[in-house]
């Protein structure tokens, strides 16, 4: 299933994004990534193996300049509360909605100066079955 690809890749396509976004978790520099989240759920299950799911995801940034990564955050969360369409490139999903389950909020900062903010999301869609 390629859902979190092409989530990843909508976060790039956002215009004036100073920063690729990339999937796993955050490097020893200046990043922006998207990682899974515990908690997702199948909400339902098809006779014909289709299932209904409920995805959890984070978006997380660091920087040393907590304000550009404020900035990032708002735009990514602004362009993904409007997210109305997700396409798959392999036909294994069907977008629903993404939900904001939490706005930015800063998670850290070490003794080096790099802050570390957050932001959660939700994702409803449904997942075809793979043909085997």
């Amino acid at each position: 299933m390629d859902f979190v690809d092409r989530l990843c890749d909508r976060i790039n396509e956002i215009p004036g994004l100073p920063v690729t976004c990339k999937l796993g978790y955050l490097g020893t520099e200046e990043s922006l990534v998207l990682y899974p989240l515990p908690g997702s759920r199948i909400t339902a299950k098809y006779m014909d193996g289709t299932s209904d799911q409920q995805l959890n995801y984070e978006i997380a940034m660091k920087s040393k300049l907590q304000s550009k990564i404020s900035s990032v955050l708002w735009l990514v969360q602004n362009e993904l509360e409007a997210l109305e369409e997700l396409e798959s490139q392999d036909g294994s999903f069907e977008f629903d909605e993404l939900v904001i389950t939490n706005k930015p909020f800063i998670n850290q900062i070490d003794d080096q100066g790099w802050f570390v903010f957050l932001l959660d999301v939700q994702a409803n869609i449904t997942v075809f079955k793979e043909d085997a």
